[in-house]
């Protein structure tokens, strides 16, 4: 599909009935709205770019704070087509620049965090790192987070790794990011919790649905949200969505093919997350510092003698 015919399909998207309509900046803090987004990838940017920018401005139009794009999302990402394309990273750095440029000024125009995945090249020979730009609504890259657990073929062929984790903040919300197969490494999220986000953002290429569900294992263990975005060819699997800080999804966009967006409120407020975000969150938190436990150390033979009914 050419860009134009890309971009003329856009359009669908998902909000959770239950969502007030106040915008994500409401509720003094306590509210937060962002949208999910599902792209089709492919390796040109400059198509990438286009179908970004309009569901942004689709997100910007839904009252959302913050948007959220998968792995690779603008750059294009080594597989399928874009493996041929990416090869030996004979790529269009300079083109690249330009529709990161153009996003970050739509960002600022639209008063939108945007948080978009890319390659980011590094000085040859070295090979890139796989990436997500964080623009704040200003449209100021203020930050960037590389993909620290990279996949045998990345670490062998694609990609040089990151060795830093990633906090930010939005309007009192803290925000961690981690990148596809991350999700199978549980210390990343454990990371997050012990830092007291209030959400991950996972961005990844992937058609594994697993990876959305150990999504939600991660949500509900770490008592935080987590947005997951995948390419719109991958929605098949699993479609782009929010998680919430009990597991549970609170909206999700359309798993047809199509680029979507799936538009929610991280609410501290709603009385369905209470449970998890006001007593779990917090017991788990004395819980790994492990002080309580400590105290409540007995000294008693038939503690220490394990052989014995």
């Amino acid at each position: 599909m050419d860009g134009a015919a890309r971009v003329a399909s856009i359009g669908r998207m998902t909000r959770d009935a239950t969502q007030p309509g106040a915008s994500g900046a409401a509720a003094a803090g306590e509210r937060l709205r962002i949208a999910v987004a599902q792209t089709e990838v492919g390796p040109d940017p400059r198509a990438n770019g286009a179908e970004i920018r309009l569901l942004m401005r689709r997100a910007a139009e839904a009252g959302a704070r913050l948007i959220q794009f998968t792995e690779g999302a603008i750059s294009g990402y080594p597989s399928g087509e874009g493996k041929r394309a990416l090869a030996g990273w004979r790529v269009d750095w300079a083109g690249l620049r330009d529709e990161l440029e153009k996003t970050a000024a739509l960002a600022a125009e639209l008063q939108l965090w945007t948080v978009v995945g890319s390659n980011h090249p590094l000085t040859p020979p070295n090979r890139p790192h796989n990436s997500l730009y964080v623009i704040s609504s200003s449209g100021e890259l203020v930050a960037r987070y590389d993909k620290r657990l990279l996949s045998f073929t990345e670490i062998k062929d694609w990609y040089k790794p990151g060795f830093e984790q990633l906090i930010f903040e939005v309007d009192s919300f803290r925000f961690g990011c981690a990148l596809c197969i991350e999700i199978q490494f549980p210390e990343i999220f454990v990371e997050y919790a012990r830092e007291n986000v209030d959400a991950v953002l996972l961005s990844t290429f992937s058609r594994d649905p697993m990876f959305a569900i150990q999504a939600q294992g991660h949500a509900a263990c770490g008592g935080f949200w987590i947005g997951f975005s995948v390419p719109a060819q991958c929605s098949d699997a699993a479609p782009a969505g929010l998680i919430g800080p009990d597991g549970r999804w609170i909206a999700r966009a359309p798993s047809d093919g199509s680029s979507a967006l799936a538009v929610a409120d991280l609410d501290r407020t709603s009385p369905a997350l209470d449970v998890a975000l006001n007593h779990a969150r917090a017991w788990r938190a004395r819980a790994r510092d492990g002080e309580l436990y400590d105290a409540a150390r007995v000294i008693d033979p038939r503690s220490t003698d394990r052989t014995r009914f």
